[in-house]
């Protein structure tokens, strides 16, 4: 068997000797970095044994999903002379391809995918996956050589629940679409003025109370009309450790967002005193920037932000912790005296100042708690909204070191403001990721067009973009029927995004790539965008 390893590697690394491959046209989503097609094919059959090396878990996904996929029953062997599908770590790979990247070489005779890490074995499995042709009941590979990594280390999809409550199912499934497609950050959405989704123990009213509203406004934005169905649901803290295993077993990190503190009006109908006023409200059946908003300059608020903040870095093995950030509303800070004499006995100019304040005082939280913040980028204390008074966004004070901006709303010069200050960003541009956004505003087209690097931004800060994330809002879907219309296909395109070097995309190797996923999600019953 090593002597064969030693064959295959040299005939990889033969491969590679001549220089950089050219990108041949491959039905692989997203396009790899280097391929180079190869004479032969590989014929996978029941017979085929998958050599699973230090990667086990990996190992039993891809027999999982040869099983469910094409009904065939592959063994797991320590070794085999031919017919194989071999996992390989290698570690010294890391250096070239990162933890994420991998090798797939297929011949006749084997395949062989090698990696500095298991989510580089994982990856080169999905590539892998994509490439099987089934021809009645004969599934062949096309003999080829893949070096691989991705442009990108966040490749984030972001699902809202606060709007509408989805489940474990559903969560699940998008997570299967998200590794498939090689997506490492799913960015989930848990809190808003339409509804609390996350068990907290301490506060137990923020489910029972915040996750349910009585009522929901229905058609469009400005809509008069209501449903007059109750909504609710959450997910238990047990339910959400198994889906970040879930998660965790296809390589993708769980980054949880908690609205602070605009966006609150659910936690602030469950329990009142977290609000300026300390009155009762209902939990809004209106989508759009409601008014409520946490009173931060109650020392008692603090303490049940740092609280809740407390339950999910217990529950979260995420490094990264999403205060939102955005759309606050300032009318409430400025009509209350407390507030306004917080704002004085800290100096804090504008309501703009206080927000950074106080985001700056969690951000601190969370570091000692070895977790780092992002928000969107009104955390920066820039002007985005019409609602908002140039004066009330005068802000004097600088965001905590070590957070990260997630860009969705202005111009240029904002993402130039913050990364020149230091700060990463994940580009998330509205105009370009919205995916509640239609198909005539965000065509299939524009979305794989979006290069997360901003055009006229300066090289020397192209580091300090993290990557990219697409935005699955939930005003307008209700149920999975609308959610999947809207999320499929562009979600191929994002994913792509992403990973992909800009020289290597050609969308029109991309719709041809397509195809195996649209077969895929009309024998899974997608409704995706025709």
């Amino acid at each position: 068997m090593s002597k064969l390893r030693n064959t295959l590697a040299g005939a990889f690394m033969l491969l590679l000797s001549a220089g950089t491959l050219p990108v041949q046209a491959i039905h692989i989503i997203p396009q790899p970095a280097e391929v180079k097609t190869l004479s032969g094919t590989f014929t996978l059959s029941g017979a085929t044994a998958i050599i699973p090396g230090k990667s086990a878990g990996e190992a039993n996904q891809l027999q999982q999903a040869l099983q469910e996929t094409y009904g065939l029953s592959l063994s797991l062997k320590p070794a085999a002379k031919a017919d194989f599908i071999h996992l390989s770590l290698n570690e010294k790979l890391k250096q070239d391809l990162g933890t994420e990247g991998y090798q797939l070489l297929v011949l006749p005779a084997g395949i062989t995918i090698t990696a500095a890490t298991n989510t580089g074995i994982f990856y080169g499995i999905q590539s892998l996956r994509q490439l099987i042709v089934a021809n009645g009941n004969t599934y062949t590979v096309d003999a080829v050589s893949v070096k691989d990594k991705p442009r990108f280390g966040w490749r984030a999809f972001m699902l809202d629940e606060g709007r509408y409550f989805k489940g474990g199912e559903t969560v699940k499934h998008l997570l299967d679409e998200m590794a498939l497609l090689k997506m490492n950050v799913f960015h989930w959405h848990l809190t808003d003025d339409q509804g609390w989704r996350i068990e907290i123990k301490k506060y137990p009213l923020l489910t029972t109370v915040g996750g349910r509203r009585d009522s929901t406004q229905i058609g469009t934005w400005g809509s008069k009309n209501f449903d007059g169905k109750v909504h609710q649901g959450f997910y238990t803290q047990e339910q959400i450790k198994d889906i970040i295993k879930y998660a965790a077993d296809r390589h993708i990190t769980i980054v949880p967002e908690i609205e602070m503190p605009g966006h609150s009006s659910a936690a602030i109908a469950a329990y009142p005193w977290l609000g300026t006023k300390s009155e009762p409200i209902k939990v809004p059946g209106t989508f759009g920037v409601h008014y409520d908003v946490f009173n931060v300059s109650n020392p008692k608020v603090i303490t049940f932000l740092q609280d809740v903040l407390d339950e999910v870095i217990t529950l979260f093995p995420s490094k990264v912790i999403h205060i939102g950030g955005d759309e606050v509303k300032y009318n409430q800070w400025k009509e209350d005296a407390g507030v306004q004499a917080y704002m004085a006995e800290h100096k804090l100019a504008s309501p703009a100042d206080l927000q950074i304040f106080f985001t700056n005082n969690i951000s601190v939280y969370l570091s000692k708690k070895g977790r780092r913040m992002t928000g969107w980028n009104e955390i920066m204390g820039s002007k985005l909204h019409e609602f908002t008074d140039s004066k009330d966004v005068a802000a004097k004070e600088k965001l905590a070191p070590g957070t990260i901006v997630q860009f969705w709303k202005g111009e240029l010069n904002l993402i130039t403001d913050a990364v020149s200050k230091g700060y990463d960003v994940v580009n998330s541009y509205h105009a370009a990721t919205y995916l509640d956004y239609s198909y005539n505003d965000i065509s299939l087209e524009k979305a794989y067009s979006f290069d997360p690097i901003p055009a006229g931004l300066d090289p020397k800060y192209y580091s300090k973009i993290l990557g990219s994330g697409c935005q699955m809002w939930g005003e307008w879907i209700p149920d999975n029927k609308a959610m999947n219309h809207q999320v499929f296909p562009r979600l191929a395109a994002y994913a792509e995004d992403g990973w992909t070097l800009s020289a290597n995309k050609n969308f029109q190797q991309f719709q041809e790539a397509l195809q195996f996923f649209y077969a895929r999600w009309d024998k899974e019953g997608i409704g995706y965008n025709k």
